[in-house]
């Protein structure tokens, strides 16, 4: 809390704080990160298999297979979304599931589920790109720089 706001409470108010912040629960900072660190791997791990998977029986190479892979991912997090599954799973894995591109496909899923009652455009469409659609513009204005400034070196550098 602010000083500013200490400062505008009663006595009374100053000693229900106090009450109240002795008594929260401290949250296990440690043991939160290191879950997430492991289950954020884990997903990598599965999006691994999945693209060997894609190399060994669909003769595709190393650098062709990362397009279907991340589909997959993004299929199988939609999925889970809609049974459920991961919303529950991202309950005990915290920050792990949120970094990867299942956390931004279970998100942009959830927002669909969640208005569906308003219909299809106003609510599916509408509220389902709310959180996308920042993502989104960044992405695209972030790959126009990067793309601006390897044109740039490559016209002038020689690279």
């Amino acid at each position: 809390m602010s000083d500013q706001k200490k400062k505008n409470q009663t006595p009374v108010q100053q000693k229900y704080q106090q009450f109240a912040s002795a008594r929260e629960e401290k949250r296990p900072v440690v043991k939160n990160c290191i879950r997430a660190f492991f289950i954020g791997g884990l997903i990598c791990l599965i999006g691994q298999f999945i693209q060997l998977f894609y190399i060994t029986f669909f003769d595709f190479t190393e650098k062709t297979a990362g397009d279907p892979t991340v589909a997959t991912l993004i299929i199988i997090s939609v999925l889970l979304t809609g049974f459920g599954v991961y919303d529950r799973f991202a309950q005990f894995a915290g920050a792990g599931t949120a970094v990867p591109v299942t956390g931004f496909a279970n998100s942009v899923a959830s927002a669909a589920i969640e208005h569906r009652t308003e219909g299809y455009v106003l609510g599916v469409g509408g509220n389902m790109f709310k959180l996308a659609g920042s993502v989104i513009v960044f992405g695209t204005f972030s790959a126009f720089v990067v793309a601006l400034i390897r044109t740039l070196l490559t016209q002038w550098g020689g690279f």
